[in-house]
């Protein structure tokens, strides 16, 4: 089959690889009709994640067509058209059984769960095409996926609707939602978002979904801004405006009570911290740029909450931990038990509550899959998000 794999620092590449084969009985066998381009996977691209192997399959936001289920998967069938979360969960486990699905003991092998469990206390649950901190399973930019532990993670989606509504159930949508649910937003409440990115966007959609009085947006690319305006929130343009003297202004000198991080490890800024950072980063005295989440810290109410959906994977210094304590700030982060979330957002879709569409740039085959990833990353205004099409050819108007 054909499939997207990594090969170095800003090197990727549609290769042939063996096609998946049922390895356990609870496995599937999914044909890839819509696969994402995630914000996380230029972290992979730019290689600040680390145990990447040459010719890893890359993606973990897919959808597709069930064409082949193990002998110990009572719940799918042939056939059906399959959403898959990108964290992989068994279902049975302590975490499972609270639904933590993102913190799973049991998919992530022992063979590759040591170096999590060293870096971070324990080891990571397993999740598609990123890296071997997390199981080094093949992701869904491909032809196919194997797909462990089939009978938890898919949710089967209606005749009818197509791939374009529910896609993002795999990843940034619940990832969104999480953020804003892990702010425990109060009716008269101001939420800030920092980063209009897709999870950015989702987040601010959730937000007010839940009932937030106003959203905040922060960013500096004007067309993510004007979606952000778009959807009901104010918007502030760090290249404009100081963020934190612009929201204790905005919010009459209080600060907003919930702050949501949807920028993670590479945030940038002008502020002499991030140059630092940026220093830091290149001679490997850190892994993670922190301006944002620093910011978010310092901007966030006295004893309000922080909700933190983007990604860090290692260390970083300059850490604000005095404002954090001083001020009596809550936090909740973590990767998404996207399982918990599917069902009630999938019904949220279905009955036109929710639309998630609206974020979607640009369609290309799996053939232009390295094109898409320089667009992403160099495009950030214009591209917000490319969705691949394996097998199919798509016009180069679509590009635009």
């Amino acid at each position: 089959m054909r499939a997207l794999t990594w090969h170095g620092k800003h090197d990727v590449r549609v290769d042939t690889v063996p096609d998946p084969q049922i390895v356990n009985p609870r496995d599937a066998i999914i044909k890839i009709t819509s696969t994402a381009i995630c914000g996380s996977d230029l972290h992979l691209y730019d290689h600040t994640i680390p145990t990447m192997k040459a010719g890893d399959v890359l993606g973990h936001e897919f959808m597709g067509e069930v064409v082949e289920v193990g002998p110990g998967n009572k719940k799918l069938k042939v056939g059906q058209r399959v959403v898959v979360p990108f964290v992989i969960a068994c279902g049975q486990c302590f975490f499972c059984k609270q639904q933590q699905f993102a913190a799973c003991d049991n998919s992530n092998p022992a063979e590759t769960a040591d170096m999590s469990e060293f870096l971070y206390g324990y080891p990571m649950t397993g999740a598609f095409g990123y890296s071997h901190l997390t199981g080094g399973y093949a992701g869904g930019q491909a032809e196919y996926v194997r797909v462990p532990y089939s009978d938890i993670g898919p949710i089967v989606i209606p005749d009818g609707i197509e791939d374009d509504k529910v896609l993002f159930l795999s990843d940034i949508l619940p990832t969104g939602w999480m953020a804003a649910v892990n702010c425990d937003i109060q009716p008269d409440e101001v939420v800030a978002v920092w980063g209009c990115g897709p999870v950015g966007l989702f987040a601010i959609q959730s937000a007010l979904a839940l009932g937030a009085h106003r959203v905040i947006a922060i960013d500096h690319y004007p067309h993510r801004l004007d979606l952000a305006k778009s959807m009901g929130a104010e918007v502030i343009n760090f290249e404009e405006v100081n963020v934190r003297e612009a929201l204790v202004e905005m919010t009459g000198g209080i600060g907003p009570d919930a702050c949501i991080d949807a920028v993670g490890m590479e945030s940038h800024g002008f502020t002499a911290d991030s140059v630092m950072d940026k220093v830091k980063a290149a001679v490997k005295l850190v892994t993670d740029q922190t301006h944002g989440l620093r910011q978010v810290i310092i901007a966030c109410r006295k004893g309000g909450r922080i909700s933190i959906p983007g990604v860090y994977g290692g260390v970083t210094d300059k850490f604000p931990i005095g404002a954090l304590m001083e001020k009596g700030l809550s936090v909740k982060s973590g990767q998404t038990h996207v399982q918990k979330y599917m069902p009630e957002l999938l019904e949220k879709i279905v009955e036109g509550e929710l639309d998630t569409t609206f974020l979607i740039s640009h369609r290309m085959s799996l053939e232009e899959a390295p094109k898409g990833y320089k667009m992403f990353k160099e495009q950030q205004n214009e591209v917000t998000k490319v969705v691949l099409k394996p097998g199919a050819v798509i016009p180069s108007s679509m590009l635009s």
